[in-house]
């Protein structure tokens, strides 16, 4: 399909540890399309970090074991190793990041300025892709280019609506509000005029009022420039804000994609139903889910949420092959709460 921009298949992939290897995700898959927003979802240690971080090229290679699957961005396999160039084209310039704490990712003992013209001196898209090998502490910054990065810097900073960015490039990290700082993480992702931002929970250490300025902020950022966003949240009430599809994640396996109305109005898979349960409802109870997450050294084979599953099956304990429950909504189970049909082809996972 010509409007998908990133396809993750069947990927495997743990680490090392002192209890052995850890089968963090097994065979997880997802797809994303040139400017849509997709909520990756699920309880805390399911894997959407790992998921993220593998796509983004950052988890450390002694710890890091691929198992099997392929990270697809706009045709280009990220896990085969490709020359130098090709990934400082994409990595930090096509692919950016917001993280989730924007009170740790700020160097304290340097201005605001100085950190981003850092970041636009590497990945401003008006360097050319291995333009300079000199070392990083001599290598040049032309003063045409940093003039016209400059404007630009002054554009987007307006534009993510921080007030006088002349004074704010001149200040500490510390000395601007948390709800400021992640507007300059959103700028800085932004800065490199990327094709996807993988934010990780981006709203996580801010209060609530400043979680819906910064949810709409991205939304319309998506809608306006055509960036796709892939949002990683436990937090559902902002995956229903601002997604247009939703990929459930359960100890490392994907078991529910869904556009986000039938996501909530029509869930598919147990847990995915069990997960939207456990929401506080009006009264302010809530369901929650018996049992614990698997352990990633002897997880069970199959689906692995089959040991707090009340639909389980011996059939359960191979992997469910994906199934179509409607239109762009699939589903892994082989017990599913509506009726599903087998996908036609493999692009439907889009």
């Amino acid at each position: 399909m010509n409007d998908v921009l990133l396809s993750v298949q069947n990927l495997s992939l743990g680490f090392r540890g002192d209890g052995g290897f850890a089968h963090i995700l097994d065979g997880a898959n997802m797809t994303m399309r040139r400017g849509e927003i997709m909520g990756l979802v699920g309880e805390s240690g399911c894997g959407k970090t790992t998921l993220a971080s593998a796509i983004l090229g950052v988890l450390p290679r002694t710890a890091l074991q691929v198992r099997g699957g392929s990270i697809n961005f706009d045709g280009t396999d990220m896990l085969v190793d490709t020359n130098a160039a090709e990934q400082e084209s994409v990595r930090g310039r096509r692919v950016t990041f917001i993280p989730q704490d924007p009170f740790t990712s700020l160097n304290p003992v340097f201005t605001i300025g100085q950190q981003i013209e850092e970041l636009m001196k590497w990945k401003s898209p008006r360097r050319a892709p291995g333009a300079s090998r000199l070392p990083p502490i001599i290598a040049l910054y032309p003063r045409a280019r940093r003039k016209i990065d400059r404007e630009k810097v002054m554009e987007m900073l307006n534009l993510v609506q921080l007030p006088s960015p002349d004074q704010l490039l001149k200040k500490y990290p510390h000395e601007v509000s948390g709800g400021q700082r992640q507007r300059l993480m959103i700028a800085m992702a932004l800065l490199p005029e990327p094709d996807l931002i993988i934010a990780d929970e981006p709203t996580t250490a801010l209060d609530v009022t400043i979680q819906a300025q910064i949810l709409g902020l991205l939304r319309n950022l998506a809608t306006d420039r055509g960036v796709a966003v892939m949002l990683t949240t436990h937090d559902l009430g902002s995956a229903y804000e601002i997604c247009d599809r939703i990929t459930v994640m359960y100890a490392g396996q994907d078991v529910e994609t869904a556009p986000v109305g039938e996501f909530f109005n029509r869930p598919t898979h147990p847990y995915t139903a069990k997960l939207l349960d456990s929401l506080p409802d009006g009264g302010g109870g809530m369901i929650g889910i018996p049992g614990e997450l698997p352990s990633f050294y002897a997880p069970p084979p199959g689906c692995r949420f089959q040991t707090r599953c009340d639909r389980m099956t011996e059939a359960c304990k191979t992997r469910p092959p994906s199934a179509n429950a409607g239109p762009n909504h699939l589903v892994r189970c082989f017990h599913p709460l509506y009726p599903t049909t087998a996908p036609a082809e493999k692009e439907s996972l889009a």
